[in-house]
């Protein structure tokens, strides 16, 4: 699968389908191979029938501002770059509005696939094989 993106801009940004028990949206996910874990606004995430607070366990991450601690949410399924992960755990934290993206798409589900970025065309081409 190729995705076009304007290489004079800022992020690399890839459109997801985040699915939960209330219902589907498609978020605007940077790309990041700086990321280990993929991450998703805890709004978002609320919006699909999740509650990011009742989980209890928190994951250790950090971030620009400092080390924080997460919920990790398994969500139901994920459909991006074409490959769709089950019960994929996200990392839930809220992002600033300045951020314009809901969550970055990390390493954890890029991982099996083949990732080229051409900066000179301006695609993202990705074989999905997991």
């Amino acid at each position: 699968m190729s995705v076009s993106f304007d290489p004079s801009q800022g992020l690399i940004v890839v459109p997801a389908r985040l699915h939960g028990p209330s219902g589907d949206v498609i978020a605007r996910l940077a790309l990041d191979t700086g990321a280990t874990g993929t991450m998703v606004n805890w709004d978002l995430l609320v919006l699909i029938g999740y509650d990011p607070a009742a989980v209890q366990a928190r994951i250790q991450v950090t971030t620009g501002s400092g080390v924080e601690y997460v919920p990790r949410v398994p969500v139901r399924q994920i459909e991006c770059l074409d490959a769709q992960r089950q019960n994929f755990p996200v990392l839930c934290h809220t992002l600033p509005p300045t951020a314009m993206v809901d969550g970055l798409l990390g390493l954890d589900y890029l991982r099996g696939s083949r990732l080229e970025v051409d900066f000179a065309n301006g695609t993202v081409d990705v074989d999905a094989q997991a």
